[in-house]
């Protein structure tokens, strides 16, 4: 490997720009960190016309990404995003030809990594995605080595910056769910199709990523089980601060002898727990190892300079020759993971229940949690709501989530049942 490594980008939209950004900026200290000189040299666009914050007369443009294969280069770097068309192409032809990849696309990784990790081993060439999950948190890196002695029994995070926006507005502000989506939007926060951030697409892409390299097994996206804030309302919100929680849109991976349970939704969090405190856009994820105990790494998810910054971590390690196998287990010995089910999933929940405010009520929703051995730490009634329905919050004692799906179901079909019962589960 030569003193000089170039480095071809496809995607110079706000992530490309803010990595030409830092390597430029901080040239001279990225050569002496990683013994040579990163360079851009060659980059792919169509819209040579539109303003950019960097002079694409320094670079050779491509106007088609594949082409930066057959440029002088010895890394790609993808941030078109996407997981098929153009971005699998490029990463796929890429590795074939013998390049080091570097990407910060988490759902290429999520839906092909197994698929892009045996090809890179195959050609041996580095496969690298630290940007591919929550932007400048070193979180990928951390699992790779400082925590890869523990056994770790669980990865838990805040991992889209959108939804964790728009609820800490909701929060603080008592804006509705609308109203701060089109802000969201506005801000540039919002992916195109806004069903990826806010149905918790994005997250479980992600999590799914964490997953993987958490308990050496096989990405299995399709395995992850995923619900968004959509449904989350002010009422909600403002119920579980009354109890102490926050409500967050968590994603969470954890390994039993069930097998591999991987999950995205909001949760009521305690707090005066850290998670509970991350606000804004920020991201944080919370990893729990036989030895070090938990650990919680928080910063900003998204942007140009903090994903740019995984990106340029990643480009560093190539530079320094530090080659591993993606998934830091090569992929023959990667375990097939098996889906466990949430309903022996143990813990403690919050349900909203929508009411007649007639007598006799308590007696019929308490007999279902009854029937399904569901202890009830407590019961308040909240308000009457705008269609006169009684608002009651029940909150449970540690039971398993079969038990509450069945009571909740049975509770939704009784005649004074209004509205369809939230339940939110408490994450502890």
């Amino acid at each position: 490997m030569s003193d000089v490594l170039r480095i071809g980008i496809a995607g110079v939209g706000t992530v490309g720009a803010g990595t030409i950004k830092i390597l430029h900026d901080n040239a001279a200290m990225i050569s002496q960190r990683c013994g040579k000189k990163l360079v851009v040299t060659s980059i792919a666009m169509r819209d040579t016309n539109k303003k950019r914050d960097f002079d694409i007369g320094a670079f050779n443009v491509v106007p088609d990404a594949t082409a930066l294969v057959k440029e002088p280069v010895d890394i790609i770097v993808e941030l078109m995003g996407g997981h098929e068309g153009a971005a699998r192409t490029l990463v796929t032809t890429a590795l074939e030809h013998g390049k080091h990849v570097v990407t910060a696309n988490k759902a290429l990784i999520a839906h092909h990594g197994l698929e892009l990790a045996k090809l890179a081993e195959k050609n041996n060439v580095v496969l690298a995605f630290e940007a591919a999950v929550a932007g400048g948190i070193p979180i990928i890196a951390a699992l790779r080595g400082g925590l890869s002695a523990n056994k770790i029994n669980r990865v838990a995070g805040i991992l889209n910056g959108t939804c964790n926006f728009i609820l800490t507005k909701m929060l603080h502000e008592s804006a509705s769910f609308e109203s701060v989506m089109e802000e969201a939007g506005k801000l540039g926060y919002l992916e195109a199709d806004p069903s990826l951030d806010i149905d918790g697409i994005d997250a479980g892409h992600k999590i799914s990523i964490l997953a993987s390299l958490a308990f050496g097994t096989e990405v299995d996206i399709k395995s992850v089980m995923m619900s968004g804030i959509r449904n989350i309302t002010l009422r909600d919100i403002h119920y579980a601060q009354d109890f102490g929680y926050r409500i967050k849109l968590l994603g969470v991976a954890e390994r039993s002898a069930e097998g591999l349970l991987q999950t995205v939704e909001p949760c009521l969090v305690p707090v005066d727990a850290p998670l509970a405190g991350v606000d804004g856009s920020f991201n944080a994820v919370e990893v729990e190892g036989d030895a070090v105990g938990k650990v919680v790494f928080e910063g900003r998810g998204a942007g140009a300079g903090p994903t740019g910054s995984a990106v340029v971590s990643d480009l560093i390690a190539i530079a320094r020759g530090d080659t591993y196998p993606p998934f830091t287990v090569a992929s023959a010995q990667l375990d097939k993971p098996k889906a466990a089910s949430a309903d022996k999933r143990e813990g403690s929940y919050y349900i909203r229940l929508s009411l007649k405010d007639e007598p006799g009520v308590l007696a019929d929703f308490t007999r279902e949690f009854a029937a399904q051995k569901i202890s009830v730490k407590s019961i308040i009634q909240r308000e009457i709501a705008e269609d006169k329905s009684a608002q009651v919050v029940v909150t449970t004692h540690h039971t398993n989530e079969g038990a509450v799906k069945r009571a909740v179901k049975a509770i939704e079909n009784l005649k004074c049942t209004v509205a369809s019962p939230v339940c939110l589960r408490i994450h502890t």
